[in-house]
């Protein structure tokens, strides 16, 4: 992460973006996200029992060889290293749980599995729905495997393999798209890669959400790419991550809202 990039958008963030209950959206589907999915409190069914799993993670001081296709490298780590610092953190997984219960998408699609909390969150929003999650390492894949099998969550597809490969495989096997969760290499030409493949399996209904777009100047300017893309009518910058809709009767608008 590039701290300085990160430091100066969080700061320009805090003086642009609307506050965190909605005042000053004027658009009534933002303004009924913003209370309904980015404040909701309830403790809903699944977290517990999601939040028991990313606990037993993040004591679990084993360690595994990885390979990450995204950067190149391979070493050793520990599984609570890689569990404090790649998890999706609990608030924005919960809300992805609940904009995926709000929306009501026919299958999720999420690139980079990790140890699969947030694919947990995103299987019990939807349990009618397909989850799709591709992990290029097959050491944590078979961690969020055995996670997903403790859970009895048995909706999720785990694909193990360079996305590269791997997502073009899965999008021809799907007709449309209903959300997709966008976690996985870091740099602007992936990201944009990966964004315009989905995108041809898009309709009015589709989410698409990306995670660390402050991440680097890199990744803030595939953000900007995405936003300004003539297909994307609404775009959401949570700072965090970054939602896009498509749905052509709307006016094309950009939100910044604190979260």
């Amino acid at each position: 992460m590039s701290n300085w990039h990160y430091i100066k958008e969080y700061i320009k963030f805090q003086f642009t973006a609307k506050h965190h209950k909605g005042h000053g959206v004027h658009s009534p589907f933002v303004f009924s996200l913003v209370e309904d999915i980015l404040n909701e409190k309830n403790p809903y069914y699944a977290y517990t029992k999601i939040e028991n799993i990313r606990r037993s993670l993040l004591s679990d001081h084993s360690s595994i060889y990885v390979n990450d296709h995204g950067t190149g490298k391979s070493r050793e780590r520990k599984v609570s290293d890689i569990a404090h610092k790649s998890l999706k953190g609990k608030k924005e997984a919960q809300m992805l749980f609940r904009l995926a219960c709000s929306m009501q998408p026919k299958n999720i699609l999420e690139l980079g599995t990790c140890l699969g909390v947030t694919t947990l969150y995103l299987s019990f929003s939807r349990p009618s729905a397909q989850i799709y999650t591709i992990e290029g390492c097959p050491n944590i894949a078979r961690i969020a495997q055995q996670n997903f099998k403790n859970a009895k969550a048995s909706n999720i597809k785990s694909i193990v393999g360079n996305i590269n490969t791997q997502l073009p495989k899965v999008l021809s096997s799907i007709d449309e798209l209903g959300m997709v969760f966008f976690d996985a290499n870091h740099t602007k030409e992936a990201t944009l890669n990966y964004f315009y493949q989905c995108l041809e399996k898009v309709n009015n209904n589709t989410i698409f959400i990306f995670d660390d777009i402050y991440w680097s100047e890199e990744m803030t300017q595939a953000w900007q790419e995405i936003y300004n893309n003539q297909a994307v009518t609404y775009s959401i910058d949570l700072f965090s991550m970054g939602i896009v809709f498509f749905n052509k009767e709307w006016k094309k608008s950009h939100f910044r809202i604190k979260f």
